[in-house]
Formats: structure tokens, C-alpha cells, sequence
């Protein structure tokens, strides 16, 4: 058994083409300690999410603070700690901040999962 500190994890910048303003990432699991998953908290200042994409894994968040948005191309919804979405591979989305509040989740994927960001 490990016992994963989530607080106590390195921040690294994760901002990109991809996101609308500065994110960070704290690497959870590394490709030693688990082949068949992916797991890092990715944590996005007030207001800031990333622009519509898609994965060729499914996607689990895990909301851990804040107030965030998740939205397809038909829906969005407020989610707040303790909530969990399930992104089904191929399913066009985004997810971010809402402008009044910072927002972290878990992400878990598939270890070969690739990103397509659609949107510009």
C-alpha cells in the first residue's frame, strides 16, 4: 500500500495552447507505480479553463476545491468538491474555473490516451 499526499505533491506550470490562463499540475501516480493509469490533480486559477477537445480514453475528474464548470457541447454544470464526471472517450468537452473561484481536479485516463484540442 502507498498513501499519496496530494498536498504535499510538486506544482509544475501546465499552461498551454490548450488552457485560457495559467494551470498547474501535481503528477500523482508516475508510470512506475501504476501501468494502467494516469492520475495528476491539474489546478486552474479563477476564470481559466481549457478549450474544447477530446481524448481517445475515457476521463474521470475528481473535483478536490473550488468551483468549476464542466460543459459538452450540450450541457453545462456547475461541479464542486466531491463530484465526479466521466468524460466517455471521443466526448467533445471542456472543463475550468468558474470567474469567481480557483478550481482543482483528479484527472484519471488510460495510460495511451491522447488529447485533441478542437477549439482555438
Amino acid at each position: 500500500m502507498e498513501v499519496i499526499k496530494v498536498s504535499l505533491l510538486p506544482k509544475s506550470d501546465a499552461s498551454g495552447r490548450l488552457f485560457t490562463g495559467p494551470v498547474t499540475r501535481q503528477s500523482i501516480l508516475t508510470s512506475e507505480q501504476s501501468a494502467q493509469f494516469v492520475v495528476n490533480q491539474v489546478n486552474f486559477a479563477k476564470g481559466v479553463k481549457n478549450k474544447f477537445h477530446v481524448h481517445t480514453c475515457d476521463q474521470l475528474l475528481i473535483v478536490t476545491s473550488g468551483k468549476g464548470i464542466c460543459a459538452t457541447e450540450k450541457e453545462e454544470v456547475n461541479v464542486f468538491p466531491g463530484d465526479i464526471v466521466l468524460f466517455p472517450a471521443g466526448e467533445k468537452h471542456w472543463h475550468g474555473a468558474t470567474s469567481d473561484s480557483d478550481f482543482s481536479h483528479i484527472y484519471v485516463t488510460g495510460p495511451n490516451n491522447q488529447t485533441t484540442q478542437i477549439e482555438e
